[in-house]
């Protein structure tokens, strides 16, 4: 159950853990006791990218991120785009990359983030220019990728098995 939402947004109300019948059975949630608001904390869409270019993989670092972890490119949807569309969107917003080709490589859980990772590859074209929300980047072939154990480093592992790459993990996330 979330912390972090605390009052209803229609009414101001404090929201307390309430249970109530639903159609998948007995769920218990934060519901307004005034005017019967629920908050479902459902998960969000975020979409990653495994940018591959000239047989290499780009990997870019967060600049908010601590350490030296380096990861996909990842974002999330805009209201009225296909995730294929968002996914396009924010490669080029964030490394100025053209996105021509692309595919699923999965979808996976992020539980620890309440998300849900649409992964695709996409192969690209152009010159790296990192926006600001990047600190840094780096190209390497798939054989040097190492993964991390977790959200979008589960499907680059996935997508690294289907090249034939038996992936390698790093035991700890930061230590990217």
């Amino acid at each position: 159950m979330t912390e972090s939402y605390r009052f209803c947004p229609c009414c101001a109300t404090s929201l307390a853990v309430a249970g109530a019948m639903e159609d998948s059975g007995w769920k218990e949630r934060l519901r307004c006791p005034a005017c019967g608001f629920t908050h479902w904390n459902n998960p969000t869409p975020v979409l990653a990218a495994i940018i591959e270019m000239e047989g290499r993989v780009l990997l870019a670092r967060n600049a908010a991120w601590p350490g030296r972890m380096f990861g996909l490119i990842t974002g999330f949807m805009e209201a009225g785009e296909s995730p294929e569309e968002g996914i396009r969107r924010e490669v080029a917003e964030e490394t100025s990359l053209d996105v021509f080709s692309l595919s699923l490589v999965g979808v996976h859980a992020f539980r620890r983030m309440n998300q849900v990772l649409i992964t695709y590859h996409a192969q690209a074209r152009g010159e790296v220019q990192l926006s600001p929300e990047l600190a840094e980047y780096k190209w390497l072939l798939p054989e040097q990728v190492r993964c991390w154990p977790a959200g979008t480093g589960l499907a680059l592992a996935d997508w690294l098995r289907s090249r034939g790459v038996q992936p390698q993990f790093f035991a700890d996330p930061e230590a990217g």
